[in-house]
Formats: structure tokens, C-alpha cells, sequence
């Protein structure tokens, strides 16, 4: 295999995953590691992809949402975990405002078993909290459902945020990084989003590790925002660290 052939290969790994590491792609090209390494360099220096600690990220923001079809089976141990430890944050008696995604209808199943006051933004925890009977207590916002996706969004939603204030908001994400901050892959998400948080004393963050060190197409708002961040094994380390050291406390399960 040729450079030019080499670099071709590594450059599309790294754009279709978004990350790869420099063993991953010496087994995928063959190459040593010590090759992979100059590669990589030789392609961060002319722009081609972002060189990182131990591997390379993509340049492109990743525009495009995973169906939520499929990204309910993805990561469900992980998931639950979170959603667990998101509970766990949660005192009896909250009113809680919770965002759509599938690691926030994990939190749900586990809400509606509380004594606690609870305004999910997306059709399925809605479903979830209204046709199954327990203390938690449901309050439906306005809004224009998003296909497929089923989260709450437009001017109705913006009312209803502005209208009400919570104790804490959990909120799931599809890009994190210190640098870039909190992003989401649709504008009018990403408008709901920063209605949520700034209608809530406390925000929480909940997503799995794949989400953090990739950035979306629509800015929300600072890392700053987040009061805490609970994640999975994972996340990047040296985000994580980034994180802390802009104020986030940081929770891994």
C-alpha cells in the first residue's frame, strides 16, 4: 500500500467513525504504529482531520442524527446506568424537566416510580409516564412533535419552558467537548435545549461517552452550563479532565 493509498484509508476511517485510535488504524491499514503516528501528522498538518492523544478526530461536524430507532439499542447497559445515577441526584419532592434522546427515556422509566413532578420534552416519555401508574406526577408541555425523533419543539415548547421553573433540568446531548460546548444536530432542539436549561436551578447532563469530544451542527451554550455531567467509562479522559477544570462535576458509571 502507498502513502497517498494509506493516507486515503486512515483519512475516511477517521471521517466515517469521527474518531479513530492509532491501533485502530494500524490494524485496519497494516502499518506500524510508528507509520500510523507520521500519518497522522502528515494529515493534521494539512488539514485533513485533527490530530488527538493517542489517534485523530474528524474536522467535520457531524451533521446528521442517528435514528432514534436505532440509537435505542445502542449502549443500553450504559444507559441505564446513567439514568440510575441521574435518579439517584434527584431528591423526592423535584420538579424535574426532562429532555427527549434515549438516555433520558432511561431516566424516565425510573422517574415514574418517584414522588417527584416531571415535564418530558418528547412523545415517548410522555407515553411512558402517562399510560403507566405511579407517584410521579406529569405535566405535558406544547409543541410540535419532530418526526420519527418525537422531541417537543417550537414556539409552543418555548412557552411552556418560559412559562415554569424547575429544580433541575436533565438534559441528554449529541455533541460535548470543553472547546465547543454543548450541540445538537437540529436548531430547533438545540433552541429547546437552552430554554431548558436556563428554566432550571440545576442542570444535568446524561449521555454516554461516544457523545463527548464531538461537536454538532447547532451551538446550545458553554460546558459552563452544566452543573454535572454523568457519563460512562467511555468518555475521552482528557475531556473529561477539561470539563472539571471549567466547573463540571463529573460522574462515571
Amino acid at each position: 500500500m502507498s502513502n497517498a493509498e494509506r493516507h486515503g484509508l486512515i483519512a475516511k476511517a477517521v471521517r466515517d467513525s469521527g474518531a479513530a485510535t492509532v491501533q485502530e488504524l494500524a490494524e485496519l491499514t497494516g502499518a506500524s504504529e510508528m507509520t500510523i503516528r507520521r500519518d497522522l501528522d502528515t494529515l493534521a498538518a494539512q488539514g485533513v482531520l485533527e490530530r488527538v492523544r493517542g489517534g485523530a478526530r474528524t474536522l467535520l461536524l457531524r451533521g446528521e442524527e442517528p435514528p432514534f430507532a436505532l440509537r435505542t439499542n445502542e449502549s443500553v447497559d450504559a444507559k441505564r446506568r446513567i439514568a440510575a445515577e441521574v435518579c439517584a441526584l434527584i431528591a423526592d419532592g423535584e420538579s424535574v424537566l426532562l429532555d427527549s434522546g434515549t438516555t433520558c427515556l432511561e431516566v424516565a422509566r425510573l422517574l415514574r416510580d418517584r414522588p417527584v413532578t416531571v415535564m418530558p420534552l418528547s412523545l415517548q416519555a410522555i407515553n411512558l409516564l402517562s399510560t403507566t401508574p405511579g407517584p410521579a406526577t406529569l405535566i405535558v408541555p406544547g409543541g410540535q412533535p419532530r418526526a420519527a425523533e418525537g422531541a417537543l419543539t417550537g414556539p409552543l415548547t418555548l412557552a411552556s419552558l418560559a412559562a415554569l421553573r424547575f429544580d433541575t433540568a436533565v438534559i441528554g446531548c449529541c455533541g460535548l467537548s470543553a472547546a465547543d460546548g454543548l450541540t445538537a444536530y437540529d436548531l430547533d432542539d438545540a433552541a429547546v435545549k437552552r430554554a431548558a436549561m436556563t428554566s432550571a436551578r440545576r442542570v444535568l447532563l446524561a449521555t454516554d461517552g461516544s457523545k463527548l469530544g464531538h461537536t454538532a451542527f447547532a451551538y446550545v451554550g458553554p460546558s459552563a452550563l452544566l452543573h454535572t455531567l454523568v457519563t460512562d467509562t467511555t468518555a475521552p479522559p482528557d475531556e473529561l479532565t477539561a470539563l472539571e477544570d471549567a466547573g463540571t462535576v463529573v460522574k462515571i458509571v
